[in-house]
């Protein structure tokens, strides 16, 4: 005897990480820039909802950076400083890597298809990707004009003014990175956390020139230079944090502390003998999965409350899975 019961649901999930908490500085470090994300069972009703915090949090975000991206801009013109002026396009194009998540997000709320079935949440996967490698890409650039500047030294000009742009700078791009990060880790976006990350290194990025020209005006002239090469260091090892993240969704990997919650839902819901099969996997910031479990011999009736009972078992264990089909198959005596 065999049942199959498919399940619909918007609950939020829960979103645990097989990460280890670092101590230290290596702890604050690696907090700073490959942030994992606890989600709060109650803080999203639904993916509905989850998406539109998405998108407020791109929306406000966005113009925040502009508005960053306008200020530097008016520093530029008072300084005449060209450096500040590739910083503040610098700038301008990274605000613009909120566009292709917002994309993702909207493309996420269409229903699925027979095209795609599944629906369009890997989306959002897909723009994470893309994040991804604009900031590997800033790190070359940004290491590049490092080495140029060690090997043509170029004399900084209105340093004070340089520094007040750095400043700018970094207080726009860290509120739009503690801003991210904090709605990406309520409705459990690894890609919009990786874009919270990406705005917190280009913060970093703006406070290096800061420090850089603190440098010079203490009469070391290769400051600059310097801190952005260390800089561009960082970028490129802390990084790797994220890639993992971002690769491990496109490959269908789950965090072992879910599967675990979710099979002790299954063994511990009465009727059920065994768990024959379990699947999980994200889709953009959605779990979605099946399951296949020995039921104890009884009526169909009976069988398919046992299905209901897991069903409520899972809800509570993974408040945010999306959909879950669960098999049921008769235990043999």
């Amino acid at each position: 005897m065999s049942s199959g019961h498919q399940h619909s649901h918007t609950a939020p999930h829960d979103h645990d990480h097989d990460h280890a908490h670092h101590g230290g500085i290596k702890g604050w470090l690696f907090e700073l820039f490959v942030p994992h994300t606890h989600d709060s069972a109650d803080s999203i009703d639904d993916a509905l909802e989850s998406s539109v915090q998405g998108v407020r949090a791109l929306k406000i975000s966005l113009f925040l950076l502009l508005g960053t991206t306008v200020l530097q801009f008016i520093v530029v013109l008072i300084s005449g400083s060209v450096a500040l002026l590739a910083d503040s396009i610098h700038n301008f194009s990274d605000a613009l890597t909120a566009v292709p998540l917002w994309i993702a997000f909207i493309l996420g709320r269409r229903a699925a298809n027979r095209r795609y079935t599944y629906g369009y949440g890997r989306a959002e996967d897909l723009a994470g990707l893309f994040i991804v490698a604009v900031v590997a890409l800033s790190a070359v650039v940004a290491a590049w004009q490092s080495i140029d500047r060690l090997v043509h030294p170029q004399p900084l000009h209105n340093l004070w003014w340089v520094i007040a742009a750095g400043l700018i700078g970094f207080a726009g791009n860290e509120a739009v990175a503690v801003y991210r990060v904090r709605v990406g880790r309520q409705i459990g976006s690894a890609a919009l956390v990786a874009d919270g990350v990406h705005a917190r290194i280009d913060g970093f990025t703006s406070l290096a020139v800061v420090l850089g020209a603190g440098g010079v005006m203490l009469g070391f002239p290769l400051a600059d230079p310097i801190v952005g090469l260390l800089i561009s260091a960082a970028i490129i090892v802390l990084l790797w944090g994220t890639v993992r993240s971002i690769g491990r969704r496109l490959m269908d990997g789950i965090e072992p502390e879910l599967a675990d919650k979710a099979l002790a839902a299954l063994r511990g819901t009465p009727g059920v003998v065994g768990v024959e099969r379990l699947q999980l996997r994200w889709v953009g910031h959605r779990l979605q999965g099946t399951a296949a479990v020995t039921a104890a011999d009884a009526p169909l009736s009976a069988v398919e409350q046992t299905l209901e009972d897991a069903r409520h078992h899972l809800e509570r264990a993974l408040p945010k899975l999306d959909d879950m089909v669960i098999q049921a198959t008769a235990a043999r005596p």
